[in-house]
């Protein structure tokens, strides 16, 4: 039996790796919230390392305030890429792969095709920079790595666009959302099951990867779509970023390209209408 270690386990993704953990019976997970182990301490991994002893390990930790990050740049830097790198670390102490996830921000978004893995990032802002080199740091210390990178992250689970959408339905009748940001929304449970994936193939293809659900929409298609399934009524009203403005820049143009994962892990990735 495999042992995955899965920190930021109190997180959507961490809880939909909780939620899809049963049905793969061959796997024995330790579901570690950042209260319980901190991937910032060294000494906090070695506690968890030593005692659990993984063969795998998914890092779900991470500072994701995008905004915020712009005025706590030490904060999402510690964690990002001090905790990517003690992580590393560990696993290459105690001889595991590291599931590491990583995002669409790491682009600048100036592009007008799908994002590969082969493109060369260009982050904006101190989220995305402080994720690239989390990467680098992994891809540095720990050959036995897989980066996973996604985008627009929703689930049932903490705080997320979906989630956000329907509160402010039921506060408002009117809402304005953006309609010339592109990307491509993920469900965490997805993307969960894609994780779990990967591990169970026993395939030992290193490397980056991105992963989301397939198609692509504006925010505004995925809030219509939202209310569409939820039975909402709501006003609806389409803007441009320039009327949003936010402390750090979002990419206009974040869609992934999944033909890598597809072909290396055999996976059919649901388009994101479905999963809505």
């Amino acid at each position: 039996m495999k042992k995955v270690l899965v920190t930021g386990a109190g997180g959507q993704l961490g809880q939909a790796l909780k939620k899809a953990a049963p049905a793969h019976t061959g796997l024995e997970f330790y579901f570690a919230s950042s209260g319980e182990v901190d991937i910032t301490s060294g000494e906090s991994l070695e506690a968890v390392f030593s005692t659990f002893k993984p063969d795998y390990v998914i890092n779900a930790a991470a500072y994701t305030a995008v905004d915020k990050a712009e005025t706590e740049p030490e904060k999402a830097q510690l964690i990002n890429v001090t905790g990517a790198a003690n992580l590393a670390n560990a696993c290459l102490k105690y001889g595991c792969a590291l599931l590491h996830v990583s995002t669409d921000f790491v682009f600048d978004g100036n592009s007008i095709t799908a994002y590969t893995e082969e493109d060369v990032p260009n982050p904006t802002g101190v989220y995305g920079k402080t994720k690239l080199e989390g990467e680098q740091q992994v891809a540095a210390i720990l050959p036995q790595h897989y980066i996973i990178r996604t985008s627009w992250v929703y689930s049932e689970f903490a705080n997320n666009f979906k989630k956000t959408m329907l509160r402010l339905a039921a506060e408002r009748d009117t809402i304005n959302v953006v309609n010339d940001q592109r990307g491509t929304p993920t469900n965490a449970n997805s993307l969960a099951e894609a994780l779990i994936a990967i591990i169970n193939s026993n395939k030992a293809a290193y490397g980056i990867y991105n992963y989301s659900n397939e198609g692509e929409a504006t925010w505004y298609d995925f809030a219509k779509k939202i209310f569409e399934v939820n039975n909402v009524s709501i006003n609806l009203r389409p803007i441009p970023t320039s009327a949003f403005p936010t402390p750090a820049k979002r990419p206009a143009y974040s869609v992934l390209d999944k033909t890598k994962i597809k072909e290396v892990f055999n996976l059919v990735i649901p388009k994101w209408q479905t999963e809505v």
